[in-house]
């Protein structure tokens, strides 16, 4: 039978990590070895639980446990299930950006990066990007266009922040990815085998449509941050510098918009 439990008192510690407790204190929390996040929605729950992931408690409008949520649940038979009217819950922040349902979900100790590359020909390296929703977008288009995982320097926010979740619509559950162990990427890339793409404008900077980037065998698309863009020395170091031909006097995309057209034109080799 599902622990269905109703919300009588919004101090109750159990609540905490819907409604008072930070991204950081998730990531840090003491009940799990490498800490929680929050999933919400229903589509957004079901591919992580589809993932393996592996929850700790819901929290559910009432009308939706017989309804949206019941699947869920159901899956989901021994963990405490928090609910009440939308009325009670909108007073708990953030509820209200919810389709009915949050799930805490336990994090999972992340794969090194060799391990995540070995058989990868396409991968995205996200690099200083700090905006949770790019990093949300740039899941998305990655798990859609072709990439086989995605690599992200230290400084980069956390896949699994809420707002990057929701904004992925749950991709990042289901395309692999890590963390690099420093912001120097290149480097790393190379000794992984692939060749390196690094999306910046400069005069040497080639067409998304050269032919030696489309018969590359092992290729990392490098995005950087949204204000800077690459760092010089990462822009050195690659292989090519590519940009992405543009209309009207446009100089160039947002990171996540650029992210979508890199992928599409650079992950479709698969000979």
């Amino acid at each position: 039978m599902p622990n269905i439990i109703p919300i009588t008192d919004f101090s109750a510690p159990e609540l905490d990590v819907y409604a008072r407790l930070s991204e950081i204190q998730l990531y840090h929390y003491q009940e799990s070895d490498n800490g929680i996040f929050i999933a919400e929605s229903p589509k957004v729950i079901e591919r992580a639980l589809d993932q393996g992931y592996v929850p700790v408690s819901m929290l559910v409008e009432e009308k939706d446990i017989a309804g949206q949520a019941s699947q869920i649940i159901a899956r989901c038979q021994d963990i405490p299930v928090y609910t009440a009217n939308l009325d009670v819950l909108t007073q708990l922040t953030g509820f209200h950006l919810t389709r009915g349902i949050l799930c805490a979900m336990r994090r999972r100790a992340l794969p090194a990066a060799e391990e995540l590359c070995a058989h990868a020909r396409r991968i995205a390296v996200l690099e200083r990007v700090m905006n949770p929703t790019n990093v949300g977008a740039v899941f998305r288009s990655a798990a859609a266009l072709g990439m086989d995982a995605v690599l992200l320097t230290p400084s980069c926010t956390n896949p699994l922040y809420r707002r990057a979740i929701r904004v992925s619509m749950g991709t990042v559950f289901q395309i692999p990815w890590t963390f690099l162990g420093q912001e120097a990427s290149v480097p790393v890339l190379r000794t992984l085998g692939f060749q390196t793409a690094a999306m910046a404008l400069s005069d040497q900077s080639v067409s998304i449509d050269d032919p030696r980037l489309m018969a590359a065998d092992k290729l990392a698309v490098i995005l950087g941050s949204e204000g800077d863009g690459l760092a010089a020395d990462t822009i050195a170091d690659s292989d090519y510098t590519v940009r992405i031909p543009m209309a009207h006097g446009v100089d160039s995309l947002n990171v996540a918009a650029a992210s979508a057209v890199a992928f599409w034109q650079l992950g479709r080799r698969r000979a």
